[in-house]
């Protein structure tokens, strides 16, 4: 644990933040600033699709907007909410600019994935549509090895982000907030689970496509609530964000401290990681889509980018700031995770709210990331049996991260990231002149 402690130290400090950055930066340019036609991709993901040529195979697809919905409930989580609170308190309001600033250019690279998983997506002898980075690596660039390494870093990935760590999250709020055993969570999240597990891939889709929209819903509703009920503090909010994102010194103090250096590395930093976007893992449920069209594929994929960032943690940055500047007193004793926490204290129930939104979030993607390793799995083993062994060991996880303390997975999580994005960011430079700009 002390090496991959110091790797991730190592790495994902600033050579990560650079890479991504840098490739988000690439891609903008290339594609001439994509993000452009981010509204018409939302106009896409709720419009009628178009027949697909594919004959009963399509019928074991996502549509674009199922597909996007399963996207979103493996990436919006308890991130866009804990994570804002402690990307403003140790990079300073400043740090909720370059994160909507990362969202919007991360869209390019977003698009980029979706359009080649989608383009190198790939048919099993049952007819059903799947793909991936895996696939890409095997079959376009014949790199066998790459694949195999990406496919065991999603199913790791799953039951560490997808899985232990997101049952922990709900016990622990279950039980603070409504007095709920880790015990009761944990077979709950189990049983709900299982439903999905049983229903294949069309369940799946379905229950994301109700499940994200309800919650994100739910979740932007208490936060217009507060932010009407702080509308006087609105303004000077945003001013203390965008002149925050500059400062070289504190303008704040305290808890919300921090230069241009701590801001930058938080910001960002948030942004990159809760979106997901140059990890490849979005275009695994992209392929997974019925359409034949992969430039509308990928606009439609892209918007998740927009929504995860842009929108919710942008919200969520800007409720915490109008909080702070409103009685900025009240953030005496808090710790860096508790910001968010706080301004929902506005609200009647407000502490009972944000844990339903917490809950709601760390189930969806545990529904989001089961569908992710599940598909990363069918490429590493078409066995049925090692199959049905995988969704029975993510369904034990499931339980034992509710009632065990689980502080080691999060330092695997961010090393076994690192088999996700570095491949993907290859694959990316590698396939870049492919993508039509």
């Amino acid at each position: 644990m002390t090496v991959i402690r110091c790797i991730n130290e190592l790495l994902w400090g600033y050579p990560i933040l650079v890479i991504l950055m840098g490739t988000h930066l690439y891609f903008t340019i290339r594609l001439k600033f994509i993000q452009k036609k981010v509204f018409h991709g939302i106009r896409l993901s709720v419009g009628k699709e178009k027949k697909t040529e594919l004959g009963d195979s399509s019928k074991k697809g996502f549509s674009s907007f199922s597909a996007l919905m399963t996207t979103l409930a493996a990436t919006i989580g308890t991130g866009n909410i804990v994570g804002m609170s402690t990307a403003v308190a140790l990079g300073g309001p400043g740090a909720v600019f370059w994160c909507w600033m990362t969202g919007i250019l991360g869209m390019s690279t977003s698009y980029a994935e979706c359009w080649l998983c989608h383009r190198y997506r790939f048919m099993l002898k049952n007819g059903t549509i799947t793909g991936g980075p895996m696939y890409i690596f095997t079959n376009a660039l014949h790199k066998p090895g790459l694949g195999i390494l990406y496919g065991t870093g999603i199913v790791a990935v799953s039951f560490f982000v997808g899985c232990t760590i997101q049952s922990n999250s709900i016990a622990l709020t279950s039980k603070s907030s409504f007095h709920i055993s880790p015990e009761i969570s944990g077979i709950l999240c189990v049983l709900i689970t299982a439903l999905a597990l049983i229903g294949g891939c069309q369940i799946i889709g379905r229950i994301c496509s109700v499940l994200v929209p309800f919650m994100g819903i739910f979740y932007l509703i208490c936060c217009f609530l507060l932010l009407y009920l702080m509308r006087d503090s609105i303004g000077s909010a945003l001013h203390l964000i965008l002149a925050s994102a500059f400062s070289r010194e504190s303008l704040t103090g305290g808890i919300l401290g921090g230069g241009i250096a701590s801001t930058l590395r938080y910001g960002i930093a948030r942004g990159l990681f809760t979106n997901e976007a140059g990890m490849g893992s979005a275009g695994i449920a992209a392929a997974h889509a019925s359409t034949e069209d992969s430039d509308r594929q990928a606009l439609v994929s892209m918007t998740g980018v927009f929504w995860d960032t842009v929108v919710m943690c942008g919200i969520t940055g800007l409720v915490i700031v109008a909080g702070f500047v409103e009685a900025p007193e009240r953030i005496l004793g808090c710790s860096a995770g508790e910001l968010t926490l706080l301004a929902f204290s506005r609200l009647p129930y407000g502490g009972q709210l944000l844990s339903l939104a917490l809950i709601l979030f760390a189930l969806s993607t545990i529904i989001g990331w089961f569908f992710l390793g599940e598909q990363a799995f069918t490429f590493l083993s078409k066995n049925e049996t090692h199959l049905m062994i995988y969704k029975c060991a993510y369904l034990i996880l499931l339980f034992l991260g509710a009632i065990a303390s689980i502080e080691a997975v999060w330092e695997l999580t961010d090393f076994v990231n690192l088999f996700l994005l570095l491949p993907n960011i290859y694959l990316l430079w590698r396939l870049r002149k492919q993508i039509p700009s």
